[in-house]
Protein backbone atom coordinates (compact mmCIF):
# COMPACT_ATOMS: atom_id res chain seq x y z
CA UNK A 1 0.00 0.00 0.00
CA UNK A 2 1.20 3.65 -1.03
CA UNK A 3 0.26 5.01 2.14
CA UNK A 4 1.94 2.09 4.63
CA UNK A 5 4.75 2.96 7.14
CA UNK A 6 8.06 2.35 6.06
CA UNK A 7 10.20 -0.15 8.00
CA UNK A 8 12.72 0.96 9.90
CA UNK A 9 16.12 1.48 8.61
CA UNK A 10 17.99 -1.74 10.17
CA UNK A 11 20.98 -3.44 9.13
CA UNK A 12 22.34 -7.16 8.90
CA UNK A 13 23.69 -6.37 12.43
CA UNK A 14 20.04 -5.31 14.43
CA UNK A 15 21.31 -1.69 14.35
CA UNK A 16 18.71 0.56 13.93
CA UNK A 17 19.41 3.98 12.31
CA UNK A 18 17.37 6.91 13.97
CA UNK A 19 20.42 9.44 13.58
CA UNK A 20 20.47 11.39 9.94
CA UNK A 21 23.78 13.83 9.59
CA UNK A 22 23.13 15.97 6.71
CA UNK A 23 25.64 18.56 4.92
CA UNK A 24 24.35 21.86 3.87
CA UNK A 25 27.53 23.01 1.96
CA UNK A 26 30.81 21.81 0.96
CA UNK A 27 32.22 25.28 1.23
CA UNK A 28 34.23 26.42 4.15
CA UNK A 29 35.51 29.60 5.91
CA UNK A 30 38.33 28.20 7.23
CA UNK A 31 41.11 25.66 5.81
CA UNK A 32 41.56 23.47 8.86
CA UNK A 33 44.66 21.33 8.54
CA UNK A 34 43.32 17.96 9.29
CA UNK A 35 40.31 18.58 6.44
CA UNK A 36 40.92 20.30 4.21
CA UNK A 37 44.13 21.29 1.58
CA UNK A 38 45.01 24.80 1.56
CA UNK A 39 44.52 25.60 -1.81
CA UNK A 40 40.69 23.99 -1.02
CA UNK A 41 39.03 21.41 -2.80
CA UNK A 42 37.19 21.05 -5.98
CA UNK A 43 33.35 21.81 -5.22
CA UNK A 44 30.85 20.61 -6.71
CA UNK A 45 28.40 23.31 -9.09
CA UNK A 46 25.86 24.58 -7.44
CA UNK A 47 22.71 22.97 -9.31
CA UNK A 48 24.31 19.69 -8.10
CA UNK A 49 24.04 19.85 -4.42
CA UNK A 50 20.61 19.51 -2.67
CA UNK A 51 18.25 22.12 -2.67
CA UNK A 52 16.38 23.23 -0.03
CA UNK A 53 12.95 21.30 -0.75
CA UNK A 54 14.78 18.26 -1.92
CA UNK A 55 16.60 17.82 2.17
CA UNK A 56 13.43 18.80 3.41
CA UNK A 57 11.77 15.65 1.33
CA UNK A 58 14.57 13.30 2.51
CA UNK A 59 14.60 14.62 6.03
CA UNK A 60 10.22 13.17 6.02
CA UNK A 61 11.39 10.33 4.46
CA UNK A 62 14.11 9.13 6.78
CA UNK A 63 11.96 10.58 9.62
CA UNK A 64 9.00 8.41 8.34
CA UNK A 65 11.37 5.40 8.62
CA UNK A 66 12.32 5.90 12.14
CA UNK A 67 15.07 8.41 12.07
CA UNK A 68 14.58 10.74 15.48
CA UNK A 69 17.12 12.95 15.22
CA UNK A 70 18.98 15.22 12.73
CA UNK A 71 22.70 16.95 12.41
CA UNK A 72 23.08 19.50 9.73
CA UNK A 73 27.19 19.97 9.19
CA UNK A 74 29.21 21.27 6.53
CA UNK A 75 31.66 22.51 5.19
CA UNK A 76 30.51 25.13 7.49
CA UNK A 77 26.37 25.29 7.34
CA UNK A 78 26.66 28.72 8.70
CA UNK A 79 27.64 29.81 4.92
CA UNK A 80 24.38 28.38 3.57
CA UNK A 81 21.76 31.68 3.61
CA UNK A 82 18.47 29.59 3.96
CA UNK A 83 20.24 27.85 7.64
CA UNK A 84 17.37 28.99 9.98
CA UNK A 85 14.24 28.59 7.75
CA UNK A 86 15.81 25.24 7.29
CA UNK A 87 15.76 24.33 10.57
CA UNK A 88 12.72 25.28 11.32
CA UNK A 89 10.93 23.32 8.48
CA UNK A 90 12.94 19.97 10.03
CA UNK A 91 11.61 20.39 13.26
CA UNK A 92 8.38 20.83 12.02
CA UNK A 93 8.63 17.09 10.36
CA UNK A 94 6.36 14.49 12.57
CA UNK A 95 9.50 12.22 14.28
CA UNK A 96 12.10 14.98 14.65
CA UNK A 97 12.79 14.85 18.29
CA UNK A 98 16.38 17.37 17.48
CA UNK A 99 17.66 19.24 15.18
CA UNK A 100 21.52 19.71 16.06
CA UNK A 101 24.40 22.06 13.95
CA UNK A 102 28.27 21.71 13.87
CA UNK A 103 29.78 24.88 13.22
CA UNK A 104 33.43 26.33 14.00
CA UNK A 105 31.75 28.70 15.13
CA UNK A 106 33.51 31.64 13.21
CA UNK A 107 29.89 33.59 12.22
CA UNK A 108 28.31 31.82 14.84
CA UNK A 109 27.04 34.81 17.25
CA UNK A 110 25.13 36.86 15.34
CA UNK A 111 22.81 33.93 13.69
CA UNK A 112 22.70 32.09 17.95
CA UNK A 113 19.20 33.57 18.65
CA UNK A 114 17.43 32.83 15.47
CA UNK A 115 18.51 29.42 15.72
CA UNK A 116 17.48 28.73 18.59
CA UNK A 117 13.69 30.60 18.19
CA UNK A 118 13.98 27.89 15.26
CA UNK A 119 14.07 24.88 16.91
CA UNK A 120 18.00 24.00 16.90
CA UNK A 121 18.31 22.45 20.38
CA UNK A 122 21.76 20.86 20.61
CA UNK A 123 25.22 22.96 19.56
CA UNK A 124 28.77 21.75 18.05
CA UNK A 125 31.21 24.11 18.35
CA UNK A 126 34.52 22.83 16.63
CA UNK A 127 37.87 24.65 18.59
CA UNK A 128 40.78 22.85 18.54
CA UNK A 129 43.08 24.94 20.93
CA UNK A 130 42.47 27.84 23.57
CA UNK A 131 45.55 29.89 22.18
CA UNK A 132 44.76 32.56 19.24
CA UNK A 133 47.77 31.75 17.40
CA UNK A 134 48.04 28.34 17.32
CA UNK A 135 44.18 28.84 16.43
CA UNK A 136 45.22 30.99 13.20
CA UNK A 137 47.85 28.32 12.85
CA UNK A 138 45.70 24.93 12.73
CA UNK A 139 42.61 27.08 10.89
CA UNK A 140 45.00 28.89 8.40
CA UNK A 141 42.44 31.75 9.47
CA UNK A 142 41.89 34.50 11.85
CA UNK A 143 38.81 33.82 14.15
CA UNK A 144 39.79 32.89 17.35
CA UNK A 145 37.96 35.79 19.77
CA UNK A 146 34.43 35.08 17.56
CA UNK A 147 34.26 31.35 18.13
CA UNK A 148 35.01 31.84 21.64
CA UNK A 149 32.25 34.84 22.03
CA UNK A 150 29.86 32.12 19.87
CA UNK A 151 30.81 29.93 23.19
CA UNK A 152 29.63 32.38 25.45
CA UNK A 153 26.83 33.66 23.74
CA UNK A 154 25.48 29.77 23.27
CA UNK A 155 25.63 29.38 26.93
CA UNK A 156 23.59 32.27 27.69
CA UNK A 157 20.93 31.42 25.10
CA UNK A 158 20.59 27.75 27.24
CA UNK A 159 22.12 25.72 24.72
CA UNK A 160 22.38 22.38 26.54
CA UNK A 161 24.72 20.15 26.43
CA UNK A 162 26.67 22.72 24.20
CA UNK A 163 29.84 20.45 23.21
CA UNK A 164 33.43 21.47 22.36
CA UNK A 165 34.74 18.95 19.32
CA UNK A 166 38.62 19.19 19.78
CA UNK A 167 40.69 17.00 17.42
CA UNK A 168 43.69 16.26 19.46
CA UNK A 169 47.28 16.26 17.24
CA UNK A 170 50.60 15.03 18.87
CA UNK A 171 52.30 18.13 18.19
CA UNK A 172 49.88 20.31 18.35
CA UNK A 173 47.62 20.25 20.92
CA UNK A 174 48.27 17.50 23.10
CA UNK A 175 49.91 20.25 25.40
CA UNK A 176 46.52 21.61 26.21
CA UNK A 177 44.24 18.69 26.72
CA UNK A 178 44.51 19.51 30.09
CA UNK A 179 43.44 23.42 29.71
CA UNK A 180 40.52 22.06 28.03
CA UNK A 181 39.87 19.84 31.07
CA UNK A 182 39.92 23.16 33.37
CA UNK A 183 38.05 24.83 31.27
CA UNK A 184 34.90 22.92 31.92
CA UNK A 185 35.30 23.58 35.48
CA UNK A 186 33.75 27.03 35.28
CA UNK A 187 31.90 26.57 32.05
CA UNK A 188 28.66 23.84 31.49
CA UNK A 189 30.26 22.45 28.38
CA UNK A 190 31.12 18.83 27.05
CA UNK A 191 34.53 18.94 25.61
CA UNK A 192 35.24 15.85 23.14
CA UNK A 193 38.69 14.97 22.23
CA UNK A 194 38.42 13.43 18.88
CA UNK A 195 41.18 10.90 17.82
CA UNK A 196 42.71 12.50 14.67
CA UNK A 197 41.49 10.43 11.62
CA UNK A 198 43.06 9.59 8.03
CA UNK A 199 40.88 10.83 5.02
CA UNK A 200 42.20 11.80 1.92
CA UNK A 201 43.13 14.73 2.90
CA UNK A 202 45.95 13.85 4.75
CA UNK A 203 47.08 10.04 5.23
CA UNK A 204 48.38 7.62 8.55
CA UNK A 205 51.12 9.68 10.58
CA UNK A 206 52.18 7.70 13.61
CA UNK A 207 53.56 10.86 14.36
CA UNK A 208 50.32 13.04 14.76
CA UNK A 209 47.98 10.37 15.97
CA UNK A 210 47.21 10.08 19.91
CA UNK A 211 45.07 7.27 21.44
CA UNK A 212 42.51 7.67 23.71
CA UNK A 213 44.32 6.18 26.81
CA UNK A 214 47.58 8.42 26.43
CA UNK A 215 45.08 11.36 26.52
CA UNK A 216 43.39 9.87 29.50
CA UNK A 217 46.90 8.88 31.68
CA UNK A 218 48.00 12.87 30.69
CA UNK A 219 44.53 14.29 32.28
CA UNK A 220 44.78 11.95 35.33
CA UNK A 221 47.99 12.74 36.40
CA UNK A 222 46.32 16.60 36.68
CA UNK A 223 42.75 16.07 37.83
CA UNK A 224 43.11 11.97 39.84
CA UNK A 225 39.44 12.79 40.57
CA UNK A 226 37.82 12.19 37.69
CA UNK A 227 34.92 10.01 37.51
CA UNK A 228 33.60 8.19 34.40
CA UNK A 229 29.56 8.76 33.93
CA UNK A 230 27.36 6.76 32.12
CA UNK A 231 27.35 6.50 28.35
CA UNK A 232 24.08 6.28 26.60
CA UNK A 233 23.65 2.96 24.31
CA UNK A 234 24.57 5.17 20.80
CA UNK A 235 27.02 7.43 22.44
CA UNK A 236 30.13 8.04 20.19
CA UNK A 237 31.84 9.71 23.26
CA UNK A 238 33.27 7.66 26.22
CA UNK A 239 32.61 10.88 29.07
CA UNK A 240 34.11 11.66 32.37
CA UNK A 241 34.02 15.06 34.59
CA UNK A 242 35.85 16.27 37.68
CA UNK A 243 33.74 16.28 40.45
CA UNK A 244 32.86 20.19 41.10
CA UNK A 245 33.12 21.07 37.78
CA UNK A 246 30.71 22.72 35.93
CA UNK A 247 30.81 20.65 32.20
CA UNK A 248 32.31 17.39 31.30
CA UNK A 249 34.78 16.07 28.88
CA UNK A 250 34.98 12.85 26.71
CA UNK A 251 36.48 10.94 23.61
CA UNK A 252 35.57 9.72 20.38
CA UNK A 253 37.89 6.95 19.87
CA UNK A 254 37.07 5.94 16.16
CA UNK A 255 40.28 4.89 15.67
CA UNK A 256 41.55 3.16 18.97
CA UNK A 257 38.61 1.56 20.10
CA UNK A 258 35.59 2.21 17.39
CA UNK A 259 32.19 2.49 17.98
CA UNK A 260 30.38 0.44 15.21
CA UNK A 261 28.85 -2.02 16.99
CA UNK A 262 26.21 0.51 18.30
CA UNK A 263 26.48 2.90 15.41
CA UNK A 264 23.00 4.65 14.42
CA UNK A 265 24.31 7.07 12.37
CA UNK A 266 23.56 7.70 8.42
CA UNK A 267 25.14 10.11 6.38
CA UNK A 268 24.03 12.86 3.58
CA UNK A 269 26.67 14.98 1.41
CA UNK A 270 26.17 18.11 -0.03
CA UNK A 271 25.34 16.29 -2.72
CA UNK A 272 22.79 14.09 -2.27
CA UNK A 273 24.67 10.88 -2.16
CA UNK A 274 23.45 8.72 1.19
CA UNK A 275 26.98 7.24 2.93
CA UNK A 276 26.32 4.70 5.45
CA UNK A 277 29.50 4.72 7.02
CA UNK A 278 31.64 7.62 7.74
CA UNK A 279 34.49 5.66 6.77
CA UNK A 280 32.86 3.45 3.31
CA UNK A 281 33.87 4.77 0.09
CA UNK A 282 30.61 3.27 -1.22
CA UNK A 283 27.78 6.04 -2.17
CA UNK A 284 24.64 5.94 -3.56
CA UNK A 285 23.07 9.13 -4.97
CA UNK A 286 19.40 10.04 -3.67
CA UNK A 287 19.60 13.50 -5.38
CA UNK A 288 19.77 11.31 -8.72
CA UNK A 289 16.88 9.41 -7.74
CA UNK A 290 13.95 12.24 -6.41
CA UNK A 291 15.40 14.31 -9.71
CA UNK A 292 14.61 11.67 -12.19
CA UNK A 293 11.20 11.60 -10.23
CA UNK A 294 11.50 8.04 -8.30
CA UNK A 295 8.65 7.64 -5.49
CA UNK A 296 9.40 7.83 -1.94
CA UNK A 297 8.36 4.22 -1.49
CA UNK A 298 11.17 3.22 -4.01
CA UNK A 299 13.69 6.26 -2.58
CA UNK A 300 13.11 4.26 0.86
CA UNK A 301 13.90 0.74 -0.65
CA UNK A 302 17.00 1.82 -2.22
CA UNK A 303 18.21 3.40 1.15
CA UNK A 304 16.66 0.42 2.88
CA UNK A 305 19.22 -2.08 0.65
CA UNK A 306 21.85 0.02 1.59
CA UNK A 307 21.78 -0.08 5.09
CA UNK A 308 21.55 -3.78 4.32
CA UNK A 309 24.75 -3.73 3.01
CA UNK A 310 26.68 -1.62 5.47
CA UNK A 311 29.65 -3.50 7.40
CA UNK A 312 30.61 -3.42 10.28
CA UNK A 313 32.89 -1.70 11.52
CA UNK A 314 35.17 1.03 9.61
CA UNK A 315 33.71 0.58 6.67
CA UNK A 316 35.19 -2.75 6.34
CA UNK A 317 38.78 -1.70 6.31
CA UNK A 318 39.22 -3.73 8.81
CA UNK A 319 41.73 -1.76 11.32
CA UNK A 320 42.92 1.93 11.40
CA UNK A 321 45.62 0.94 9.51
CA UNK A 322 44.08 -0.58 6.69
CA UNK A 323 41.06 2.72 6.86
CA UNK A 324 44.58 4.97 6.05
CA UNK A 325 44.92 3.35 2.65
CA UNK A 326 41.34 3.82 1.45
CA UNK A 327 40.51 5.91 -1.44
CA UNK A 328 37.57 8.40 0.63
CA UNK A 329 36.78 11.90 0.52
CA UNK A 330 37.89 14.54 2.14
CA UNK A 331 36.26 15.41 5.49
CA UNK A 332 35.47 18.82 4.53
CA UNK A 333 33.24 16.26 1.10
CA UNK A 334 31.76 14.09 3.62
CA UNK A 335 30.21 16.34 6.79
CA UNK A 336 31.72 14.03 9.24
Amino acid sequence: REDAVPAQLVDRFGRAHTYLRISLTERCNLRCRYCMPEDGVPLQPAEDLLTTPEIVRLARLFASAGVKRIRLTGGEPLLRRDLVELVAQLRAIPGIESVGVTTNGITLQRKLLALRQAGADRLNISLDTLKADKFAHITRRQGFNRVMNSITEAQALGFAPLKINCVVQRHFNLDEIVDFVAFTEKHAVDVRFIEWMPFDSNRWNDETFVPFKEMMEIIQAEFPSVEKLQDGVNDTSKAFHVPGFKGQFGFITSMSEHFCGSCNRLRLTADGNLKVCLFGNTEVSLRDAMRYNIADKDIHDIVDVAVKRKKFALGGHGDMYGLSKAKNRPMILIGG
